[in-house]
């Protein structure tokens, strides 16, 4: 009995034993991960960052969410913090490249930037090499790799190109921080801010819509940035071309000239000139001074900045020109409308054009009828089979703004007429039938009996017909064939 109770009594004690074993390894290691999960030390050396005099590098680690990987670290082994000071950070970095630093988008620029501060090793300033000659390098948290180098008859100390202002500012158990003259900018965070500017200076570059026009005085509503010299007005040129408000618009700068724009009236004087020294065009000339106002009007288009091309008929061609064709109001206005060109065109880039793309239609100041250009027989012929025209005196006269070319035909629009569709009713025919039968069943009722009855009747008159056996019966039987036929 009393071996019993002392076998139970060791069993119990063996038993407690294991558990307090149990207890306390389990105890030890909930410790442990308390320690793991909890703050860091009160003198660690990110505390020291947290609480110095580099302010502006410690809120850009919290920023970054860099607090818990550098406890981490610290947990493992020392640090070395390049710590810049505050002025360069606030007022020598880039703006441009701090809002670049800041944005959300580029959380991970920034977390590569601060940790190309941090080495994962202590380096004092015993450890600094001395001269330039002796480099060393070290490997950062963010994987690349540090300068580290010294001046012999100074005595100063560099980690890349910054300088060292303060070795050994902050000193602790678990690292060291030194402070330095300017940020360090590693090559990957560069390249990455490079690479944004470029695309926002690329889409920087806001579309903008086409100038507002105001439809009752034919002028912008806004006043539109000043133009370089030689470029397109901003005004389309059949808003200019319309009666606007007293006041003209101010001439297109020019390239040169004493007043430093278009003289467009010297320039249209020069063109007429020149179409009646060259003959064949005096009739284009008349019309544009004397039967018309044209001739104002181009100059006043050319001094604003407007390029045109003339094609002018020749005095053969205008000759065809009926009285009709002219007598009505603003007939002649009207056509020689069509025959401009709101674009600068020489022969020599019209024909390359209906040469590539075989058909081009250029817009005219008679809108919104365009001419229609394409290549034939070597040369440009304006308008459709019916009224075209062929470039007969090519470049009579160019100066850059007006174009002149000769053609040997009056163009005039196509009038768009509208095409009606005609209709076929179609009548359904239902083709005689042939037959007894056939023909018995198109009549009602039992008619169709009698029918039969007289088709064997007028066969058998016809047979006695034939063997001359019915003459008495001869106009019975022409009766009786009118009526079955």
């Amino acid at each position: 009995m009393a071996f019993m109770f002392f076998n139970s009594l060791l069993l119990l004690l063996l038993l407690l034993q294991i558990s307090c074993s149990r207890f306390s390894l389990a105890l030890q290691e909930n410790s442990s991960a308390t320690v793991r999960s909890g703050q860091i030390n009160s003198n660690s050396v990110l505390v020291a960052l947290l609480d110095s005099h580099y302010t502006e590098l410690a809120e850009l680690v919290e920023k970054a969410l860099l607090l818990q990987t550098l406890e981490e670290t610290v947990g493992k082994h020392n640090i070395t913090i390049f710590a810049p000071k505050n002025e360069a950070l606030e007022r020598d970095l880039d703006p441009e490249f701090k809002r670049f630093l800041l944005e959300p988008g580029n959380l991970k620029s920034l977390q590569t930037l601060l940790l190309y501060h941090i080495v994962p090793a202590r380096i004092d300033r015993h450890s600094w090499p001395k001269s330039t000659s002796a480099l060393t390098h070290h490997f950062t948290l963010s994987n690349e790799r540090v300068e580290l180098s010294g001046d012999d008859s100074s005595g100063e100390k560099f980690i890349g190109s910054a300088k060292v202002i303060s070795s050994n500012a902050v000193d602790r158990p678990d690292g060291v921080i030194h402070g330095i003259e300017q940020l360090l900018i590693p090559r990957s965070v560069q390249q990455d801010f490079n690479n944004r500017r470029s695309l926002r200076s690329i889409s920087a570059v806001k579309p903008e819509g086409a100038p507002e026009v105001d439809p009752r005085t034919h002028r912008l509503k806004k006043p539109a940035p000043p133009v370089k010299p030689g470029a397109p007005p901003v005004l389309p040129i059949y808003d200019a071309m319309a009666p606007g408000p007293s006041l003209a618009p101010a001439p297109a700068p020019g390239p040169g000239g004493p007043h430093h724009h278009f003289n467009g009236m010297r320039q249209v004087k020069d063109f007429i000139q020149t179409l009646i020294q060259y003959g064949g065009y005096n009739e284009m000339a008349d019309i544009l001074v004397n039967l018309t106002s044209l001739a104002t009007e181009m100059g006043r288009l050319v001094s604003e900045g407007y390029v045109l091309t003339v094609l002018a008929p020749n005095d053969e061609a205008m000759a065809k020109l009926t009285t009709d064709q002219l007598s009505e109001p603003g007939a002649p206005e009207q056509i020689i409308y069509y025959h401009i060109i709101p674009e600068y065109q020489t022969e020599e880039s019209m024909y390359n054009a209906v040469r590539r793309f075989g058909k081009v239609s250029y817009d005219t100041l008679r809108l919104p009828h365009k001419v229609l250009a394409q290549e034939a027989d070597g040369s440009v012929r304006f308008g459709h089979s019916d009224g075209s025209a062929y470039l007969f005196d090519p470049d009579i006269y160019t100066d850059g703004r007006i174009s002149v070319q000769g053609i040997d035909g009056v163009l005039f629009p196509l009038e768009e007429k509208a095409k009606e569709e005609k209709k076929t009713i179609k009548v359904a025919t239902v083709k005689p039938r042939r037959g007894i039968v056939a023909a018995a069943t198109l009549l009602p009722g039992n008619f169709w009996w009698l029918y039969i009855n007289l088709v064997v009747v007028r066969e058998i008159c016809s047979f006695l017909n034939d063997i001359d056996c019915l003459p008495p019966f001869s106009l019975t039987f022409v009766c009786m064939n009118f009526v079955l036929n």
